[in-house]
């Protein structure tokens, strides 16, 4: 699965998520977000063997550069070898021959030179793409742990308000039953 549509879908999750009130948190569902997650997991490994192929393609191009290379160089030699047989152009040939070698050493050279800046060009690529998304996959988790710290957060303050709430009628009974009594039984302040 393509990488970016498991990031657009993580999106979608938060985007879909409930806003609690009165903070910057979103309520989102943890399963889902952890399954987007491992699909992108997954995904990752699929980009980098797009980059394997890439670079045994590079390798393929040079290949066939250097048999070119070869080719060219060969039929240099044989040229070379049949003017060498005639006397009065030797001189010539052996020119002739050295500058159909250098110009095969320079082609394949810049082939050689071609593909690796493609090759380079295409991993910067994938590594920027590779980057963002662990980016976006590192916010998101980063939210979802705040998410819960609030949540838990909210939880504890509520419960302690509900502590409270019960503790001061628990206290303000007892006082009133130790009236009462202490009114019973003739003492008073």
């Amino acid at each position: 699965m393509d990488i970016q549509h498991l990031v657009d879908r993580l999106e979608d999750l938060i985007d879909e998520g409930r806003h609690v009130p009165f903070s910057k948190f979103t309520l989102i569902d943890e399963e889902r977000a952890l399954e987007i997650i491992d699909q992108m997991r997954i995904s990752v490994p699929e980009q980098i063997e797009k980059a394997s192929r890439l670079i045994n393609q590079r390798d393929r191009v040079i290949a066939q550069a250097q048999e070119e290379a070869e080719r060219i160089k060969q039929i240099a030699r044989e040229r070379h070898d049949e003017l060498v047989e005639r006397d009065a152009v030797t001189q010539k040939a052996r020119s002739q021959a050295r500058n159909i070698i250098e110009q095969a050493q320079r082609e394949a050279e810049n082939i050689r030179a071609d593909a690796d800046t493609y090759v380079v060009e295409v991993l910067k690529e994938l590594e920027e793409q590779l980057m963002h998304n662990l980016t976006v996959a590192r916010n998101g988790v980063a939210k979802i742990m705040e998410a819960r710290a609030a949540s838990r957060a909210q939880a504890q303050a509520a419960a302690e308000q509900e502590r409270q709430s019960i503790a001061v009628p628990v206290e303000e009974y007892a006082e009133a039953t130790l009236d009462q009594r202490s009114g019973q039984f003739g003492l008073s302040d």
